[in-house]
């Protein structure tokens, strides 16, 4: 595993509305999904936070759902996504 990544955090949906903003960039030490939840603690808003660490919240990295020990590399998109509802 490489050391540290810089990663583009996009939130949709609710969860944009929750954070105030549609994406932000991140500088992580150790580059790994459960890393980003542990940086997005820091930097948002504690309502905001638990939003995003929800259940049912996926997380995908380029496109692809992934677990919370997926790595993740510079560059890469990370998205959150919000539990969907059905009507």
């Amino acid at each position: 595993m490489s050391a540290g990544a810089t990663v583009t955090v996009r939130f949709f949906a609710s969860l944009r509305e929750a954070v105030g903003r549609d994406a932000m960039e991140l500088d992580l030490d150790e580059p790994r999904v459960a890393d980003i939840r542990l940086k997005l603690a820091s930097v948002l808003t504690v309502d905001a936070f638990r939003a995003v660490s929800a259940q049912g919240v996926r997380v995908c990295v380029n496109q692809t759902i992934v677990r919370g020990d997926a790595e993740v590399r510079s560059g890469d998109e990370i998205a959150f996504l919000p539990p969907v509802t059905g009507g």
